[in-house]
């Protein structure tokens, strides 16, 4: 790799530090293809990115960067696991580990909060983004459907009533 691939993967790198809702930093060694292509999979899925890349670059592209106290952890043959949704990146990667004894979280970041491994899945089990919207949207629909059961709910009263008076005149 050349000095300008390297600026390229650096500068790569430090978009995706400064734009991530979280990144999940991880150790694979040991992992067979098929295993990290089921990661990438699962990434893709969640919305979610994975990017295997050299520490040394890493920690450049940390540098002055919310997430910085990551560094710790590039060390040895890591992975990053990032998106955009503050949780995602964590599902997966905790998901993966629970199936994987060989893919090691080490801990990651939130914006600027450090997360130690605790941390991590703390924030995986989280409820994610289009959770926390479909409950937002439960809530304010909930209101509506009750008013519109309310006012319909006369007129149906009303229709039963009559049809048990025209039963009633009938069977007499």
């Amino acid at each position: 790799m050349d000095r300008a691939q390297k600026e390229k993967l650096v500068d790569e790198l430090g978009q995706i530090f400064e734009s991530s809702g979280v990144v999940v930093v991880a150790h694979y060694e040991g992992l067979t293809v098929a295993e990290m292509q089921d990661l990438r999979a699962r990434a893709r899925g969640a919305e979610a990115s994975v990017r295997v890349a050299k520490n040394r670059l890493a920690k450049i592209a940390l540098e002055d960067k919310p997430c910085a106290s990551i560094g710790e952890y590039l060390t040895g043959m890591t992975v990053l696991t990032f998106s955009e949704d503050p949780v995602a990146a964590a599902k997966v990667a905790e998901d993966f580990a629970k199936e994987n004894s060989k893919f090691e979280i080490l801990g990651g970041a939130m914006g600027e909060n450090a997360l130690d491994r605790a941390g991590v899945t703390a924030v995986s089990k989280m409820p994610s983004r289009e959770e926390l919207i479909a409950s937002i949207v439960g809530c304010i629909g909930a209101p509506a459907s009750n008013i519109a059961g309310a006012i319909g709910a006369p007129a149906s009263n009303i229709a039963s009533i009559l049809s048990t008076i025209e039963e009633r005149g009938e069977a007499a």
